[in-house]
């Protein structure tokens, strides 16, 4: 191997991930500033631009011992970034770094693929074995100093030079096309990897905001509540028969006294966010990660007002949601009976006439599913709900057809319906006993390939509608104590899940300040 200095060595690395890490941001770059003689010029300047701000960045941590590792991470992590970037056109800010760092080992596992070996062995693992193999020229403290202000000096006037040159170009840029920021590789992860932990750092001391101490239920018989929350798992509203779809993926539901909601929105559009944000007292535009987790959720004032509490969870986890209240994971075969590939939604409802027996109290039990957690779809049901044919058997989504991506997720769609089916068919049984209902509403929806976009978690303001328009439907047992009707003439109207937590303190006659008549959705 031929030696190189560090000068050397940050230089070529830099060019390296502006070439071969960052085709998704040039791809959408073209697709704003089209490749023509008036163009040309800025498009190759952001080239440059982005190289000179990586030097930037690497010389800041060019220290004798821990460069050869940033750099080895550096070329890992673009490999890994441009693998997801140009396979499902998603961007990594803070919403996706926490949905990253909170998913567990099995959904990560639903993203390995013989494509992103490829990715991460030729633009990460085979550059990081020439960086580490490298000799390294160590000049004097005092020359690689001189070395190191000489580079960032210089890089920084190239970037002021072409700022300047090319104004016009990068005042539209910077204003108007946000979006292509977030494509920048290793750049915007990066800066928001070290912004969210800085925010987890800081935020770990604030003290929690306890809300509904004033809580009381107001009892109007003796009969008990029973309400099951099913939270959904990336189900898309346009893709419910209840909602129009053309295939029937509701046909169960469609035989029961269900109300549907055609007109829900998520709070936003990845787990990590939704969950938290559903059950806060924060409507969508003042939730943010740092108040939704220092704040008691609407579960919290529940449990405070003698509602009994029960989250069960197939999914990751709670996302901080019921970190107060009792939650079990049913995930694993352990408490989970109904596994097969994996661990099914409908194990869920195992045991729970036993719980609901030990006490008296009115309770609310929510049941988290893995629904349709994508990108492997067909994973997502048992067999015999393969209805819809051909599927996509592949996390590769960009290798299958519109109608096999299709046609997987509505698999698995099929599969909710029968379990929502079996929840009501569960409240039943108690319905000449007890008030009961069951609301659903998924956390968020999801990209089939619109737009060669896949999943979901794209910066709300950019998403587009499959992502943030969900499905949502609530069921009344005979007795529950509600106008079924008005509800249902209202049910067309636009609602999200900012009415989620006031509609849950109307569900059990809570009265509290923080209780907001407005935005209950069975007091209107």
């Amino acid at each position: 191997m031929k030696t190189a200095t560090i000068t050397v060595l940050i230089i070529l690395t830099s060019i390296f991930i502006v070439l071969f890490d960052n085709f998704s941001f040039f791809q959408h770059v073209l697709e704003v500033y089209p490749f023509n003689l008036a163009n040309s010029a800025f498009i190759l300047s952001l080239g440059v631009l982005l190289y000179a701000l990586i030097v930037i960045l690497l010389t800041l941590v060019s220290s004798r011992y821990i460069l050869k590792p940033i750099i080895i991470i550096s070329l890992i992590l673009a490999a890994f970034i441009a693998y997801f970037m140009q396979s499902y056109n998603i961007v990594i800010d803070k919403t996706m770094i926490a949905n990253i760092l909170q998913t567990d080992i099995n959904e990560s596992g639903d993203l390995i693929s013989f494509k992103l070996l490829i990715y991460v062995v030729f633009l990460g693992l085979l550059p990081s074995y020439i960086v580490y193999k490298t000799p390294l020229i160590y000049r004097s403290f005092k020359t690689e100093l001189f070395s190191r202000i000489k580079l960032f000096i210089i890089h920084l006037l190239l970037i002021l030079v072409i700022l300047f040159s090319f104004s016009k170009f990068y005042a539209s840029f910077f204003r108007e096309h946000r979006i292509l920021r977030l494509y920048t590789n290793p750049v915007t992860a990066v800066y928001n990897l070290v912004s969210y932990n800085y925010g987890q750092f800081k935020d770990k001391n604030i003290p929690m905001k306890k809300i509904g101490l004033d809580a009381k239920e107001i009892k109007k018989d003796n009969k008990r509540k029973i309400v099951i929350m099913v939270v959904g798992e990336a189900a898309r509203s346009d893709h419910f028969s209840l909602n129009g779809y053309k295939k029937k993926t509701n046909p169960l539901l469609e035989k029961e006294q269900i109300i549907n909601f055609p007109q829900m929105y998520s709070c936003g559009t990845a787990t990590a966010i939704s969950v938290p944000c559903m059950f806060s007292m924060y409507n969508r535009v003042d939730y943010d990660s740092s108040k939704g987790h220092h704040t008691y959720s609407v579960l919290d004032v529940l449990s405070h007002a003698g509602i009994q509490i029960l989250w069960r969870d197939n999914n990751s986890d709670s996302k901080g949601v019921a970190l107060r209240v009792s939650h079990e994971n049913y995930k694993s075969p352990k408490l989970n009976t109904v596994c097969d590939t994996e661990c099914r939604d409908m194990g869920m409802l195992k045991g729970l006439k036993k719980v609901i027996s030990k006490s008296n109290k009115d309770i609310l039990i929510v049941l988290h599913q893995m629904g349709n957690h994508g990108p492997e779809y067909f994973k997502r049901y048992p067999k015999r709900f393969e209805k819809f044919t051909p599927v996509c058997k592949t996390n590769q989504l960009e290798e299958c057809t519109k109608e096999e991506i299709n046609n997987a997720y509505d698999n698995a769609l099929l599969y909710t319906d029968y379990f929502l089916a079996h929840v009501i068919d569960f409240l039943k049984t108690y319905d000449k006993t007890a008030q009961t209902a069951m609301i659903y509403m998924a956390d968020h929806g999801e990209s089939l390939g619109e737009n060669g976009i896949y999943l979901h978690g794209l910066p709300y303001f950019i998403a587009p509608e499959a992502q943030k328009h969900i499905g949502s439907i609530i069921w009344f047992g005979e007795n529950f104590p509600t106008d079924r009707e008005k509800i249902k003439k209202l049910s067309k109207q636009k609602y999200s899940q900012d009415n989620l937590f006031s509609t849950l303190l109307g569900v059990f006659n809570v009265q509290t300040k923080v209780y907001k008549k407005k935005m209950d959705i069975l007091a209107q």
